[in-house]
Parts: C-alpha cells; structure tokens; sequence
C-alpha cells in the first residue's frame, strides 16, 4: 500500500506530496535560503479559528510572515500566569529542502509593561511530545480545546518574568496534514520563524530586535537544539542569546533501540510515521500488515497520553509483512538508494557544530544549556553524554544540568532554572559553562 491509498489523507495527498516530495537525506538539515514571496500582514488580528489550521492552496509565504491571526482571550492551560494578550497565528515556514509551508503557533505577551533594560524579550517555545493528532496542535491545547499537553506551567514561568513566548506547533498540525514527529529541520526552522513572526503580529509589541531565547524539552528538546544549530545559517536576523535543551532524542538509533518494546514504545511509531511524511519515497505503507495499517490511523487520531497507552510494549516487527527488526528496516532503501538507516541518521544531533567562523555546518554562537532526568528511561544516559561532549569538544558554551528525575519530571523540575538561566542571557551575563 502506498501513501495515496490512506483514506484519512486522500482528499489533500496532492498538496501533501508538493510540500514534501522533495525532501531528501542531507538536504533537509541544510540551510535554505529565505523564500521571497510574502503575505501581507493582517491590518487586524480577526481571523476565524479554523482559518489558523486552514492551509493555503499553495503556500508562498515568507519564513516568519503572518498568514493569518485571531487574538485569544484567555489561555486556560497557563494557571498562574499574569494577565496576558494572546494571538493564535498561521505563519510562513520552509520545511526540511526550502518549500515554503504553512504553520501554526501562539504568540503570548504579559499586559504588564516591560521594565527591565532594552526590548521585552521573547522566548521561542517548542512544546514537548503531544502526539500527532490534529486535536493536539499547541496552540489549541492552550485555548482549552484540548487537554493532554504538559506544560502550561512552563509558559506560565516566562510570562510571570516579563518575557513575551512565541509558541510553535510544529509543522504537520494543520488541516489534512501529519505532524513530521523527530524530524530535525521542520522542528528547527518552525521555531525560527514562530519568533521572526511574533514581532509582525499586529499589537503584540514584540520588537523585531528582541533578544530572543530558545527553550524546548523531550520532543521540544530535539526542536529547539536544532533551532539552535541553524539560527545563526536560517535566521541570521534574530538575536539569539541561549538556547535551553532538555531530554534530547539526539540520536534517533539510540532512542528507538531504548524503546522498542518499551513503556513509551508510541513515541517510536510516531517517529516513523513522521519520518515516512519527510520521506515519501521511503517504502512505508507498502511494508505494512494489517495491524501496521491499523496502528498508523490509531498513531495519526492520538494525542500523547493516548499514544503511550495504545502502543505500550510495542515491537516494531509486530506491524510489518516480514516481521522486520528494527536493523532491518534500517537496511530498507528508497529508488535513489536512500535507507532508512540513511533517513533516521540525518536527524542526529551534535554532528557538524562549531563555534562562528569555524566553517562548520552549524555554528553557534550563543551559549547552550543540555539537561536530563538521571533516571529518564525513554533518553540513554550514554546519548546524553555525547551529545553534551560533542558540543564541548566543538568549543561551543555549554552547561549541562542533571535532575534527580525520569523523563517525565526531569521537565517541571528544571521550570526554575531553565527561567533563571534564560534571564541571565537576557542581562547579557557571561557565562563559561562547565565542560
């Protein structure tokens, strides 16, 4: 069975595969140029709620450029937050080889004045695992549509500091689409572009000079690492000062090898799902038995809670023809020779990082903070590890912080520090990290 025979995505296949057919093993993790044809910006934040989820016919916006915006009244998953105004937002991204897509986000400012030195800071948020569901999209799940994310409190930690948040949903989210789970560069570049489009949000008040801080963990830790590595090659404009990286899927290998047959399984078959949405030439549906078939509609319905208790102790050989492992898949090829080994590789992070004018890939310039739960069961500590030694061998600032906590609390007890350790970028305070 192939793509085009899923009945969930049929009606919007064609535009799915102009958005991604493209997308290859190197390329999606390079840096693209900005795409020049931009959307007018709204005069008025006064779209209909489903116009933020409705894809364009053929999308040719701007990296950052506002499509559409509807201001939010509340947002009832932040408890504890200060009085806010909100804005939920359709903006221009590029997905993995440049073509332009379309992505929604929420832009949150605190009411209170900014009162400390320069611009209102603003926080480029990557929301942790919500499964791919398209009830689970962020944006939602903070106007109280839906209620499964996590970390409200979080968002709630930055607006109580004075800090504006640019919130991504992450590509896939809108209508007839599926979220590209664990694939690097759609993370990275819709993180970037959610701050380049929080200052054109009309009277959000966001300045497009603000230092901006980067801040994700889990599946937000992939995102916003990686926003890390292509800020300074995708959006050079911004002022990035730090970006704050937690329970990092850094090695995809790894991370599947850890879970299969595991607790947190689910978090595996969404990775492949979203890979085979990146990688549309890649033998997927075709490889499937019926159960495989039946677990990519159930994976592709679920938010995250729902994900970890229908997939829970999963293999993945229960879901293919041939019972394939998971070194077999890995050998599996494309026309082009491409495997999936090839595919799952091209997202590991760490990997050609260095400081500015090194000449490396993906150089960074700001200091970076990497942290984990010490009994995170779904993160190796052995991954962790390296990926921490990889920027530090590379000369890059890094800090890394370890938490008496699994992967699940590892994120609510790092809110504090992460907020602390942001502020102090903000200051402008050095930093030498403790490689």
């Amino acid at each position: 069975m192939s793509h085009r025979s899923r009945k969930p995505l049929r009606k919007q296949l064609p535009r799915r595969a102009a958005l991604l057919a493209a997308a290859g093993l190197l390329g999606g993790l390079l840096a693209v140029p900005a795409v020049t044809a931009a959307a007018s910006t709204p005069a008025a934040c006064s779209a209909a709620d489903a116009d933020i989820y409705r894809p364009p016919d053929r999308a040719t916006a701007a990296p950052g450029a506002v499509v559409a915006c509807r201001h939010v009244d509340s947002l009832p998953m932040v408890i504890g937050g200060p009085p806010l105004d909100a804005w939920k937002v359709q903006y221009g991204s590029t997905d993995g080889r440049g073509k332009p897509v379309s992505v929604a986000g929420t832009v949150v400012v605190p009411k209170k004045p900014w009162t400390g030195p320069g611009e209102r800071p603003l926080v480029a948020f990557v929301p942790g695992t919500l499964g791919i569901g398209p009830q689970c999209a962020f944006s939602k799940q903070l106007a109280g549509q839906y209620q499964d994310a996590y970390e409200g409190p979080n968002m709630a930690a930055l607006l109580n500091a004075g800090y504006a948040v640019a919130a991504t949903d992450g590509q896939g989210y809108m209508d007839g689409q599926v979220h590209p789970y664990a694939s690097g560069a759609e993370a990275g570049h819709a993180a970037l572009d959610m701050a380049r489009a929080a200052s054109r949000v009309p009277g959000s008040g966001v300045s497009p000079d603000a230092r901006v801080g980067i801040w994700g963990y889990s599946e937000g830790g992939s995102g916003s690492l990686w926003a890390a590595q292509l800020a300074r090659s995708y959006a050079p404009e911004l002022n990035v000062v730090g970006a704050a990286s937690g329970g990092i899927p850094a090695d995809l290998k790894q991370v599947a090898g850890n879970l299969d047959g595991q607790f947190f399984a689910g978090f595996l078959i969404d990775a492949f799902i979203g890979l085979s949405i990146t990688h549309p030439d890649m033998p997927f549906d075709e490889i499937l038995n019926d159960s495989g078939r039946k677990a990519v509609k159930d994976a592709e319905s679920l938010c995250a809670l729902g994900t970890v208790s229908r997939f829970a102790g999963a293999r993945v050989e229960q879901y293919t023809k041939d019972g394939l492992t998971l070194d077999q898949l890995y050998a599996l090829h494309a026309p082009d020779g491409t495997t999936w080994g090839d595919a799952v590789e091209a997202n590991k992070l760490g990997v050609g990082v260095g400081t500015p004018g090194s000449g490396a890939r993906y150089e960074i310039g700001f200091p970076v903070l990497q942290y984990r739960g010490l009994l995170d069961e779904v993160i190796p500590a052995d991954m962790a590890n390296s990926t921490r030694r990889a920027y530090c061998s590379a000369g890059i600032t890094t800090q890394w912080t370890p938490y008496v906590g699994d992967h699940l609390t590892g994120d609510p007890q790092s809110v504090g520090d992460m907020v602390a350790w942001l502020g102090d970028r903000f200051e402008g305070k050095t930093t030498k990290g403790n490689c």
